[in-house]
């Protein structure tokens, strides 16, 4: 996830080509990415620039460090969903459906990466974000489109935020119902999940109210050490006891569908972080190509959450619940250690996965509007609030 900051490494920009408006976002993006310009001018159809030659990153990421930032980018609350998404479809067609949905995000990654690169290329720029990858494509369009590219950028970006803040919401209720979960056994009285919100609620603003990134780091290690070990737990509930197809539906009726191609997208997709990595990379043109980063990454992605879905449905059936951790037998002390475990993890990580929305929200239309350093450190407090807000209620 990146944050935007002041420049003073412009490049030249053909200004017949982008907009005044483009070309300040283009130099924002040159600082933010490290760019420099050009040694020698390029030709005017961009064949000589080459925007990974171009790229100065100050702490370039490898190919194992972006494949594994990918995996921990997409192997979240998503994949203890994907039982409950085999049920929506079965088994059958659950498998066939996820390896399906796996190649047509891959293969729409491919296009989006593609695209940032020939649009740099045209545009004689080091990367680009996602909103002037949208609104370039329509300035290098028919000229129908041109009219619109001023406007695609603000698309773009409510997009993201919806997806963002979906995602923590989608935090928020799983850290609740788990935490609902543990309570409910100690308890004579069942707690309302809605309860346990407000009870996170205000240690959750402190986290998100933590402005760099680098203090969040070191929660997401924690955050992927305690996954991994929740994970491998899980599995040993599975698969102490042996499967059966009785009772379970091969293929589900087709009104069902939806939710699970919903839940799927959701679990696969993480969209918010593919741009980004491939612009720190060391060696970005390892990223693409048929044993490339993405490729590797998405086979391995596709290949645990198909294991999870089906086995995980083979094994509890029509009872499996929205969230697998609440299928783990509640008297069990280890079960309960996951449940906690998994909790603790996803909560002390939503201002990594909030910081997306609160960067757009306040980088992108509130910040320029004010005028006092004092004000803007007030307001922006207010914005990230707000946004924590927004995913509790």
């Amino acid at each position: 996830m990146m944050s935007k900051n002041g420049h003073n490494n412009p490049t030249f920009i053909d200004d017949s080509a982008v907009s005044d408006k483009a070309t300040k976002r283009y130099s924002l993006e040159l600082a933010e990415k490290g760019g420099k310009p050009a040694a020698v001018v390029a030709k005017d159809n961009g064949y000589d620039y080459n925007p990974y030659d171009n790229r100065e990153v100050e702490h370039p990421t490898t190919n194992s460090e972006t494949l594994f930032h990918l995996l921990k980018g997409s192997l979240g609350t998503g994949i203890l969903a994907m039982p409950n998404a085999f049920r929506n479809a079965g088994y059958i067609t659950g498998t066939i459906g996820t390896i399906i949905i796996g190649f047509i995000c891959t293969y729409c990654i491919h296009q989006l990466v593609k695209a940032e690169y020939e649009l740099c290329r045209r545009k004689k720029v080091p990367s680009m974000s996602y909103p002037s990858v949208a609104e370039n494509a329509l300035l290098e369009g028919p000229s129908f489109f041109h009219k619109f590219a001023p406007y695609i950028s603000h698309v773009v970006n409510t997009f993201l935020l919806i997806y963002q803040l979906g995602c923590c919401c989608v935090y928020v209720v799983f850290v609740a119902s788990n935490i609902k979960s543990i309570a409910d056994f100690y308890l004579d009285e069942p707690v309302d999940v809605r309860l346990c919100m407000v009870i996170i609620l205000l240690p959750l603003i402190f986290i998100n109210w933590v402005r760099n990134l680098k203090y969040l780091a070191p929660f997401s290690t924690i955050a992927n050490a305690i996954t991994m070990v929740s994970f491998g737990i899980i599995c040993y509930y599975i698969f102490r006891e042996p499967f059966t197809t009785e009772d379970k539906v091969a293929a589900a009726p087709f009104s069902s569908f939806p939710l699970f191609f919903g839940t799927v997208l959701f679990a696969l997709e993480a969209i918010g972080i593919i741009l980004p990595l491939e612009n720190e990379m060391k060696t970005p043109k390892n990223f693409g190509g048929s044993c490339g980063v993405l490729n590797v990454a998405m086979v391995l992605i596709v290949f645990l959450y198909s294991g999870m879905g089906l086995f995980g449905y083979l094994n509890y059936g029509a009872e499996v619940e929205g969230s697998i951790t609440l299928n783990l037998p509640s008297k069990d002390i280890l079960a309960q250690c996951v449940k906690g475990m998994l909790a603790f993890a996803i909560y002390i990580t939503h201002g990594l996965a909030c910081y997306v929305a609160i960067d757009i929200t306040w980088n992108d239309y509130i910040v320029e509007k004010l005028s006092t350093q004092r004000s803007k450190l007030f307001w922006e407090y207010v914005v990230r609030t707000s946004m924590v807000l927004v995913t509790c209620k």
